[in-house]
Formats: C-alpha cells, structure tokens, sequence
C-alpha cells in the first residue's frame, strides 16, 4: 500500500526556498496588540510589580482593550511563578464587584477604591444599600510604586515608543528591559 502524498507546498512560496522569510508566529495575537484609541494606534502595557518598583509580570493589549479583564492573565502568570502572599493595589479600572468577588475567592488581599457611580448606585438603594469595601487608604498610597516602575521602564526607547511590527517582538523588548531593571534594583 502506499499513503497518499501531498504534493502542494504547505505554506505560499515554500516550493521556492523562502522558508526563512515566513513570518507566521502561533502566540501572535491578530491585531499585533495594536488598538486604536484617541491618541491614535497605541499599545498597552500591563504590569504586575513588586515593593522596589520592579516589574514582575507584563502583558500586552490593544490601546483601547479595558484593564480589568487583563488582570487575570497577569495573576495567573504570577501563581503559577510564585506562592508567597501578596497584596493587589490597583487601580479604579479594576473596581468591580465580580473582581472583587473573584480575588476573595482567590483568598488575595486587595486594596481598590470604590468609583464614584458604584458610591451613589449603592447610596441610592437607601437603608438595605451594603456596606463598602474595605479600603485603606494607608496601604493604597504605595500604589505609586506601579508608575515608578513604567517609568523605570520608559528610560528604554525600544519600550517608550513602539516601533516593532509584532507584538512578541514588543514584548521581549519589554521584559529584557524587565529583568535589567529588575536586577539593577537589586544591586
């Protein structure tokens, strides 16, 4: 018996020895992590770091992406990197109900303000309105450490303006730039 061959090349080109300019990467998101917002094409970056302003974990998403739905990607990167205790400053982007249910779940400690609609949604409901969510304002003012560490990391040109056509490419970039600056803490 003899098996059925496939006689058509695979890839577009492949029969003519340009397999090395084929530039199909598998993890590369479809939009390249390239939004359009209202500063025009812009990328996002999102960043778990720890107490030195050192950027632990990175995660890329379209300009006009929301952060909360990145802020599951970025804490399972962490878990599974990591099972020291930690406390989640953030910010009021992530300040919904669903993601404060979640990380209880989750048994993390989180410090998030409450928004300004989810304070009078909960005013308007009168006597039976709940009680806020636990908040210390002592702990949230070393948010600023996630905004010491983007600037840390906007001292690299490469990372700053983003000039690079793929996404993987941005993000290797990104997280040399993460682990210099990481190690520069350190030392």
């Amino acid at each position: 018996m003899c098996a059925p061959t496939n006689t058509q090349p695979e890839r577009p080109g492949a029969a003519q020895g340009d397999l090395s300019n084929y530039k199909k990467y598998l993890d590369e998101p479809d939009d390249h992590a390239i939004g359009r917002s209202r500063g025009g094409l812009t990328t996002k970056i999102h960043a778990l770091t720890d107490q030195l302003c050192s950027p632990v974990t990175l995660a890329l998403s379209a300009g006009q992406a929301g952060d909360n739905p990145m802020l599951w990607p970025l804490l399972a990167a962490r878990r599974s990197n990591s099972y020291a205790p930690f406390h989640l400053l953030a910010d009021k982007a992530n300040s919904h109900d669903s993601t404060r249910a979640q990380l209880r779940r989750l048994k993390i400690a989180h410090t998030i303000p409450e928004r300004s609609d989810q304070i009078t949604r909960r005013k308007t409901k009168g006597r039976n309105r709940g009680r806020p969510p636990g908040f210390s304002g002592r702990i949230y003012k070393h948010r600023n450490t996630v905004e010491r560490s983007f600037n840390r990391l906007k001292h690299w040109r490469a990372v700053a303006t983003r000039y690079d056509k793929y996404a993987l490419t941005y993000l290797s970039g990104a997280t040399l730039a993460a682990i210099i600056t990481y190690h520069r803490v350190r030392n």
